[in-house]
């Protein structure tokens, strides 16, 4: 109907392209024109100049011989003032955008290996945009932006990555684990030792103490009782001391039974044995 009236409408962030009789004529900024198609004016097309985004997949392979998916997004527009070539010179502006980003990206990603592909794809973003400026400025386009969203490695080589990153951290952990329990068994052994040394200090102490009371006994006894001798009291002492054993002995509830000697004769055959053991026990020590 507005063709009728010799009236078009081109909407906000869109152009139109008016041709006359065929030809080239002028580019319709949005807003309300006049067409006089008695004159061959029409319009032919319409151009948006919203920003586009065109996403690529490229299937490539690395330096280290592995394939990859790398995930491109593009994005572009007309540019400003060549309207007109952006809708004249190219057929599929798509097509000519992803035929220009398969062509670098497989020559730029064999050249790195997989590591290096995810740690440079920003290099290899600058290297797309670098080559679409070039080339897409001479159809009317600008190329605002281009990303790298995403490098697919196979699935087994991700599977294979993942196995290595795992073991690499299990490795990391039996080690710590080691040395944790190094550290343990280090210190469970500096306790035992310190607890044997303290032990020792304690047993020192108990039979100096021990020694110590024998002698006073001694010489109280023969101080008290005139006529008696060191070897008499120690006599007395030894027995003294073996009957209190023999009574922890069978105080004992996982003793059963103790055979010993009775009779005055046998109390001093046991003094003499006692007598005797320390006496070797004296000399084996000083030799």
């Amino acid at each position: 109907m507005g063709n009728l009236c010799c009236c078009v409408q081109v909407d906000q962030s869109t152009v139109a392209i008016r041709e006359q009789f065929g030809k080239f004529d002028s580019v319709l900024q949005p807003g309300c024109h006049c067409l006089p198609w008695i004159f061959g004016k029409r319009v032919v097309g319409h151009l948006t100049l919203r920003l586009q985004q065109l996403d690529v997949r490229c299937e490539t392979k690395t330096k280290d011989n592995v394939f990859v998916t790398v995930v491109a997004s593009i994005q572009y527009r007309p540019l400003a003032g060549k309207e007109s070539d952006a809708y004249y010179k190219l057929t599929n502006t798509r097509s000519q955008i992803q035929a220009y980003v398969f062509d670098v990206i497989r020559a730029s990603v064999p050249k790195l290996n997989l590591d290096d592909a995810f740690v440079q794809k920003n290099d290899i973003a600058k290297a797309v945009e670098d080559e679409l400026e070039k080339a897409m400025s001479a159809y009317g386009f600008e190329i605002v932006q281009t990303l790298i969203v995403d490098i697919e490695p196979d699935a087994h080589v991700k599977q294979a990555m993942n196995e290595i990153n795992a073991a690499a951290r299990m490795r990391v952990a039996a080690n710590e684990k080691a040395e944790a329990e190094k550290i343990v068994q280090i210190k469970r052994a500096e306790g035992e030792a310190e607890a044997k040394y303290l032990s020792g200090l304690g047993i020192a102490r108990q039979r100096q103490a021990i020694v110590d009371g024998l002698r006073d006994s001694v010489l109280g006894f023969a101080v008290n009782v005139p006529g008696t001798t060191a070897k008499d009291v120690m006599d007395m002492v030894l027995i003294t001391q073996y009957f209190d054993t023999m009574k922890e002995i069978g105080a004992s509830s996982k003793s059963s039974a103790v055979f010993i000697p009775h009779g005055p004769g046998a109390v001093r055959d046991i003094a003499t044995q006692i007598r005797d053991g320390l006496l070797q026990g004296q000399s084996a020590s000083d030799n």
